[in-house]
């Protein structure tokens, strides 16, 4: 997989989170990471099709996804992650991944995205464990939105 790849989701997120949420944030280190079962985190999984194939999973322990809800809903303050915050936060993913998408058809690659599938760490879907590209946006006063990418 080729790190490039990951640049139009960093892109999208960053324009995203910055709209969205109200923060610039900052980019962590690109690495490899093993993704699998990870406590009180939430997933936002994306799947591609297209000129590229795979997933892009976004990754956020359940407080930051709760902080980034609230925002989201005008500063009303969520303190469990119910039906309302799981839309919300998964229509953030397609927001990203749907930007992302632009971008790459900018770049002359043809791609789909699929719905978003959100998960908690509780789930029992949660068996992926896969190698994936992987980069942490940083929010301020938030915490962190990992950006892992499955593509080929």
């Amino acid at each position: 997989m080729k790190a490039e790849v990951i640049n139009p989701f960093l892109e999208s997120a960053r324009h995203v989170i910055e709209q969205v949420i109200q923060v610039s944030p900052s980019t962590g280190n690109l690495g490899v990471k093993e993704i699998g079962y990870i406590e009180n985190h939430i997933w936002i999984q994306i799947g591609m099709t297209g000129q590229m194939n795979g997933d892009i999973i976004f990754g956020i322990q359940e407080q930051v996804a709760l902080q980034m809800v609230s925002v989201m809903m005008g500063g009303f303050v969520i303190t469990e992650m119910d039906e309302m915050g799981q839309s919300a936060i998964s229509e953030l993913g397609n927001m990203i991944s749907g930007n992302a998408s632009t971008i790459l058809s900018n770049q002359g690659v043809s791609v789909d995205i699929t719905p978003p599938k959100v998960m908690k760490s509780d789930s029992t879907s949660i068996l992926i464990q896969k190698k994936a590209l992987c980069i942490p946006l940083r929010m301020e006063g938030i915490g962190e939105l990992d950006i892992q990418v499955m593509i080929s």
